[in-house]
């Protein structure tokens, strides 16, 4: 693929053919700031925070969505573009809540990181706000429209990866939305309740449920592991407070990206249940009683062995699952067919 070299700040970026000048500029070390740029969605350009400066150009183009030419100059900080970038940000403002203190989003929005950044007071524009009610009649997902700020990333999340198209922009102008058909609740749309809408929403708009005051979210600490539920291997962070496992969110895994289905993101609560087994437990007099790993692993070897001499080796049958790693189930294969003897051996990747 055919390389091109263009400036931006006075730095030197190559960069494939056909890169953005946003790419470049990441490239490059140079922050421009996004709002409705996903790198795993397409490209509407529409929110404009990213807007640089070219020479030959007659506005100040989208950065996300123009095409990094051979010899280009584009500059991301001069006065023209430091004004525009304000006053979008003086616009979302004007519209949204100043909640910032029990925001669930707190530390980790976009809008409140990028008017800190650039010094943008919320009372600096008057006008009409919304008063949508919030929305947290389903056991998965807290909708607060009021903060939602028209990016549409939750809408090409749902459209683009998980292939659903629940939810999208309705109505119009000062009264435009992001709702599904009909204007409806979650709860009554055909949503799976994935949360890969939460996991790409840069404001509070969207929030996990199950994690709501649970923990600030520069007291969480994330734990990157692979999801038990299937063989597919999808990557999460596990977030932790005091020892405790308070909720999950995306990563950058390497199966499956930020994406995860309703088990995987929200199906975390077996973790500190109280019923939850945590040493084996052996029968005995009618009753279940804990033992250890050794009494247990002995016991198991009695039973399948006692079995095996009496009523030959393809009285046993190993059921394996896909919860386990690839290694562990060549090993349950060869338990199966070296030490018990027989090929009564299956899998079913629905466990």
């Amino acid at each position: 693929m055919a390389n091109i070299t263009l400036t931006i700040d006075g730095i030197q970026v190559t960069v494939p053919k056909g890169s953005t000048v946003l790419e470049a500029a990441k490239t490059a070390g140079v922050f421009i700031p996004t709002f409705c740029h996903d790198p795993e969605l397409s490209k509407p350009g529409a929110c404009r925070i990213c807007v640089v400066e070219i020479p030959g150009m007659r506005n100040l183009p989208a950065s996300c969505v123009t095409e990094a030419q051979e010899g280009m100059v584009v500059n991301t900080q001069t006065p023209a573009i430091l004004a525009a970038r304000k006053t979008i940000l003086e616009l979302l403002l004007a519209n949204h809540p100043e909640d910032c203190l029990t925001c669930p989003k707190n530390g980790e929005c976009k809008l409140q990181e990028y008017a800190y950044f650039y010094g943008v007071k919320a009372d600096t524009l008057k006008g009409a706000k919304h008063d949508y009610p919030v929305e947290d009649d389903n056991p998965f997902i807290v909708r607060d429209m009021n903060k939602c700020i028209l990016c549409g990333r939750c809408i090409r999340m749902c459209d683009e990866i998980q292939g659903k198209h629940i939810i999208d922009f309705a109505y119009r102008g000062f009264n435009s939305k992001v709702t599904p058909a009909m204007d409806t609740p979650y709860s009554e749309s055909d949503c799976a309740f994935c949360g890969n809408c939460v996991a790409v929403c840069p404001v509070g708009a969207l929030s996990e449920k199950g994690m709501l005051r649970k923990g600030r979210r520069w007291e969480i600490q994330k734990v990157k592991t692979t999801c038990p539920y299937c063989g597919a291997g999808c990557n999460f962070d596990l977030n932790v407070k005091d020892g405790k496992v308070i909720g999950v969110t995306s990563t950058d895994g390497d199966v499956n990206g930020r994406a995860l289905c309703v088990k995987g993101r929200f199906g975390y609560g077996f973790i500190h249940h109280p019923d939850r087994l945590t040493t084996p437990l052996i029968k005995k007099n009618g009753k279940f009683e804990e033992a250890s790993w050794e009494e247990a692993i002995n016991l198991v070897a009695e039973k399948l062995g006692g079995i095996k001499a009496k009523y030959g080796a393809d009285a046993n049958a190993i059921l394996s699952s896909a919860r386990c790693t690839n290694e562990e189930n060549y090993l349950m294969n060869k338990f199966s067919r070296v030490v018990l003897g027989t090929n009564n051996i299956d899998h079913c990747a629905r466990l």
